[in-house]
């Protein structure tokens, strides 16, 4: 049954003799949880005398895990035609395949759509520009602080930071099955003051009647929809009953209450379900309504057998004891709310026979009392490049805590030309054809502005930042004082006066050529987005790729043009600026985050955030940004990345909006600012697992950094100066 590089630790083998009923497992980080669930899945697709057309369902969180996982079964059953007994699906494509199978039960047409990510953005910002075209000034008195009500620049924050809190509010609302239309029933018949309610609840059913003029449902509808059909239809539940016996699930601890009731539905009372996951590694508690609470409570069911894996061979003996170390201090967090949540919890991690050892592996907190987020990236470039150059056959990563800071880590990088490769919303490839892309986009919707076309020459030139700073056509031309002379010159031409008093006039050969370019894209500019960026792209790019991501980035646009139709150039030159900073997902040609291994990019850094780190593992790693902003611990002076400088009272506005709905929903009392300090315990909660989730990413070495921040108030994370006892000498290392 299993594979020749598979030899089952004692307690792998409790999972693997399991032959039906409902099972738990807890396992901790590196237990190798993926491969025993592969075994166990190889295991019953080989013993369980499947009958004519069932299959067994292995169900995962994302796609990167539904492709290890079809490889890992694969490599299991080896050779035979046995792959169509089993069938891997994320939850997502699990809820399409039950909706697909019976649209009309839940009022859907048979070629109903399912509207993108970005279609749905865009519907969602539509909605919310209306809805503030419509209240202007509404929040501002409700929500602002005294000193921000008649701050323009907070007014315009709080309507971009409006369709943010738009999107969450409904996605949440989508799983606890709060449908617009009962909430505004709701609102009617309400006796008190829900002014967020009323705000969201208008903006949901909006939201909805652009999808339904499309004929669609988004991907949280999908989820819903699919509990409803099961719920609709008793005879279809018995016929997926029958068609999947066995329903293995992986990541169970980020299990949100929809999908565990769609599961739960599927297995039925006394079916066959085993939930694999580890409460410590709950990362999205905060942007979805997953809860580990669900799958703790599933392994303390009477009928439910618990088993543990709490063996890693992952890392050296050195780091599990401080991921074990935090999870103590966990278990005695000074903040007594905090501590009552259990962030983090038992099974600690036990080393297995073969770790790697203690001698050479390294764990090291870098102290310092004032750096910032700047300096921080430059003292981790220079370790980097140093350990790199004296370890060129091992694996490295710079986790941050955001895809915008791991950006600036990546063009860092770039800069010193240390080999790297970025696992962040979009990839550096793609963004490098953006960034060109946008700042000529961003000249043209700005014609005069002499700062503007020195970004668009400095694209144009492509070279990298030191060799455009000793250009000396760039810097003849930020000092034009008027474009046109360039550009369009009549009774003075600027350019040929620079080349005839020049002593070497072919150094503004290519400012010449430059000037060709842009006037005939100017005499495109009036041409729809997606032709005119087409039109520059094909002067701009020779390579395959670089063509294909253009291609690909001149469709979004045209999409963004038919959702926007009153937008125009400046619009699209943000949009291309959203891209740029990895504020938008967007993949260029053959990018695929589906089975990123670190083992491919040997001797280069990645740059990847801590939650997309999840599953993976390196020789060395570097978190960066631990300070008590990116990981709070509930302390008064600790500041929260979900609350508006602006909001009066360190509201949340996203949780408080959220509170309202419930209040409606449930029909339960509305208590201000409750909702607000239960956000911050959630998130200080999650933060301090996704510190426990990037220490356990490092086999042989760990580096810590913080930084103080742009004002240099921040402090190191209350749980650094803990880590620092489970060090040798239980002191924390200067230096890297």
């Amino acid at each position: 049954m299993a594979s020749a590089n598979f030899h089952p630790r004692p307690n792998q083998s409790k999972v693997l003799a399991y032959s039906g009923g409902k099972m738990g497992v807890s396992a901790v980080p590196g237990s190798g949880k993926t491969t025993t669930l592969s075994a166990l899945a190889a295991k019953l697709v080989r013993e369980a005398n499947l009958q004519r057309g069932q299959q067994i369902l292995i169900v995962t969180l994302v796609n990167s895990a539904r492709g290890k996982f079809e490889q890992s079964v694969r490599n299991f059953l080896g050779e035979g035609n046995l792959g169509t007994l089993y069938r891997v699906r994320t939850l997502h494509g699990l809820a399409n395949d039950i909706v697909s199978e019976r649209p009309s039960l839940v009022g859907l047409s048979d070629d109903f759509q399912i509207v993108d990510e970005f279609e749905a953005k865009a519907i969602l910002t539509e909605a919310v520009a209306a809805w503030f075209n419509a209240h202007r000034d509404f929040g501002v008195e409700e929500y602002f602080s005294a000193e921000h009500q008649n701050k323009e620049q907070s007014r315009r924050v709080w309507r971009e930071r409006a369709a943010d809190i738009a999107l969450e509010v409904i996605q949440k609302a989508k799983d606890f099955r709060w449908r617009p239309d009962a909430l505004r029933a709701a609102l009617s018949a309400a006796t008190q003051s829900l002014p967020l309610a009323e705000m969201f609840t208008e903006i949901y059913e909006s939201y909805e009647r652009g999808l339904r003029y499309r004929g669609g449902v988004d991907f949280q509808d999908l989820i819903r929809l699919a509990l409803d059909v099961l719920e609709a239809s008793p005879d279809y539940l018995a016929t997926l009953r029958q068609r999947w016996p066995y329903i293995l699930e992986d990541e169970a601890q980020d299990s949100s209450k929809l999908q565990e009731a769609i599961l739960r539905k599927l297995a039925g009372e006394s079916g066959n379900w085993v939930r694999v996951g580890d409460p410590n590694q709950a990362i999205y508690e905060t942007f979805t309504t997953a809860n580990p609470e669900f799958l703790r409570s599933f392994l303390r069911e009477p009928d439910v057998t618990a088993v543990e894996l709490p063996e890693s061979g992952r890392s050296a003996p050195r780091i599990i004891a401080t991921a074990n170390r935090l999870i103590e201090w966990s278990l005695k967090h000074p903040n007594a709310k905090l501590r009552q949540r259990r962030p983090l919890s038992a099974p600690f991690i036990q080393p297995a026979e073969n770790n790697p050892p203690d001698e050479g592996a390294n764990v090291k907190i870098l102290w310092q009392d004032q750096r910032s987020s700047e300096k921080e990236r430059e003292d981790v470039a220079k370790s980097v490049r140093a350990w790199l150059a004296d370890n060129p056959d091992k694996t490295v990563a710079l986790l941050l805590p955001t895809n915008a800071n791991g950006a600036k880590m990546g063009e860092l990088l770039q800069q010193l030309k240390i080999p790297h490769v970025e696992v962040l919303r979009t990839t550096t490839s793609t963004r490098e054809v953006a960034r060109t892309l946008h700042h000529i986009i961003d000249f043209l919707a700005h014609p005069t502005d002499t700062a503007m076309l020195v970004k668009a020459f400095s694209a144009w030139l492509r070279e990298d930042g030191e060799a455009t700073k000793t250009n000396d056509a760039v810097n003849q031309l930020r000092k034009l004082k008027y474009v046109e002379q360039f550009t369009a010159p009549r009774d003075k031409d600027w350019l040929l006066d620079l080349r005839g008093n020049s002593s070497a006039p072919e150094k503004f050969e290519r400012l010449e050529a430059f000037r060709a370019l842009i006037q005939r894209w100017q005499d495109a500019a009036l041409l729809p987005i997606d032709q005119l960026l087409l039109t520059i792209s094909g002067e701009l790019f020779k390579e395959p790729a670089e063509f294909a991501t253009a291609y690909s980035i001149a469709l979004h646009l045209r999409s963004y043009a038919e959702d926007n139709p009153e937008h125009r150039l400046a619009d699209y030159a943000v949009e291309l600026g959203q891209i740029v900073r990895n504020n938008r997902k967007f993949a260029g040609l053959g990018e695929e985050d589906d089975q990123f291994d670190p083992t491919g990019f040997v001797g280069q850094a990645v740059v990847i955030t801590h939650h997309k780190a999840k599953g993976l593992e390196w020789d060395r790693v570097y978190l960066m940004s631990v300070n008590n902003y990116d990981f709070p611990s509930g302390d008064p002076f600790d500041k929260y990345q979900s609350e508006n400088y602006f909001a009066r009272d360190r509201l949340n506005l996203s949780a408080e909006a959220l509170a309202q709905l419930r209040a409606l929903a449930v029909n339960e009392p509305y208590r201000e600012g409750e909702a607000s300090e239960q956000a911050r315990l959630e998130y200080c909660s999650e933060r301090l697992r996704l510190l426990y989730v990037g220490i356990t990413r490092a086999k042989r070495e760990l580096i810590i950094t913080w930084n103080t921040g742009k004002s240099l108030d921040l402090q190191a994370a209350k749980p650094l100066p803990a880590l620092a006892v489970a060090l040798e000498g239980g002191e924390a290392n200067a230096s890297s």
